[in-house]
């Protein structure tokens, strides 16, 4: 059965058993998460980018290798891989437990070119300086525009390596390629030990490479500037929450002491009213403090406490 119908039928297995996969080996292949024409449609609109954009410079990056980003300014049709239902649950899931909400970290176009030598395998949630393996930072997606395969550089991972965090290096032997067609879709976690595979055939592998972050991060590309409020006021609601323009609660990334949404007003005041944006468990104590349920005494200790801590 397609994949998509099975999907439609029975929205929420279908996410738990990959959600499982994820987790358990860092990684998982949906295949059929899209009709392949619409990637064919992302790469007729990105061709003449791909043409006209010069190889990168750096090791790490690739010097056989292009790279652009800003997808959404770049091609209408993106907004269907950045908002795919499936792997939106599976990002909650992953990214959920940890943040009031996640935001979009990067969309990025990839083609890497023949006798492009293998990247060295790296961790994308080295980017934060954070403690590692008590959370997941990100969760990447990759979505191929032509076959992965061994021999054209395809995402080459290691199982189970988000659960050995201490070891920067792991046999090759231990990796497996991430071989798949336009339509399917790669998701791994950023403690997931991965590279771009060396392409020894005779033509460049393109894909589209999108990731998500905890809302409390900065991101890799700076949504916001790529896609200020004269652009964002385009966007469907739910993508401008995602970019950016939403309120992390309590009261993180605000504008004025409102979400920065009030940005995409077509009149935006010039005076705004400042309002609250607090967690579930910081409102109800402030409704029991008022209510008399917490004692005063009871608060002066914890802020007493809050201000030594911060000494």
């Amino acid at each position: 059965m397609d994949p998509r119908i099975l999907e439609a039928m029975m929205p929420d297995v279908v996410a738990a058993s990959y959600f499982a996969r994820l987790m358990a080996d860092g990684y998982c292949i949906i295949p059929g998460a899209m009709d392949p024409r619409v990637g064919e449609r992302v790469n007729c609109e990105l061709e003449s980018r791909f043409v006209q954009t010069p190889f990168c410079k750096g090791a790490f990056y690739g010097e056989t290798t292009k790279r652009f980003g800003s997808l959404l300014n770049r091609s209408e049709t993106i907004q269907s891989f950045v908002l795919n239902p499936l792997v939106l649950k599976l990002v909650q899931g992953a990214l959920g437990p940890h943040c009031d909400r996640f935001n979009l970290n990067l969309t990025q176009a990839i083609e890497i070119h023949p006798g492009a030598p293998a990247q060295f395998a790296h961790r994308d949630q080295a980017m934060w300086g954070g403690p590692k393996g008590e959370l997941e930072y990100l969760v990447n997606v990759m979505w191929p525009l032509t076959p992965f395969t061994a021999e054209n550089g395809a995402t080459v991972l290691w199982p189970g390596s988000h659960r050995e965090q201490d070891k920067g290096f792991l046999p090759v032997e231990d990796s497996v390629v991430a071989a798949m067609e336009p339509g399917s879709v790669l998701l791994f976690l950023g403690s997931t030990l991965h590279a771009g595979g060396a392409n020894r055939s005779n033509a460049p592998r393109r894909g589209i490479l999108i990731s998500y972050c905890l809302g409390w991060l900065r991101q890799f590309e700076t949504q916001m500037l790529v896609y200020p409020p004269a652009v964002a006021r385009g966007f469907p609601r739910e993508l401008a929450e995602l970019i950016g323009y939403s309120i992390h609660r309590p009261n993180l990334g605000n504008y004025e002491g409102q979400s920065p949404a009030v940005l995409l007003e077509r009149d935006v005041p010039d005076f705004i009213q400042a309002q609250d944006a607090l967690t579930s468990e910081q409102q109800a104590m402030i409704e029991q403090l008022e209510n008399g349920g917490i004692p005063m005494e009871a608060v002066r200790n914890i802020r007493g406490h809050n201000a030594q801590a911060a000494a």
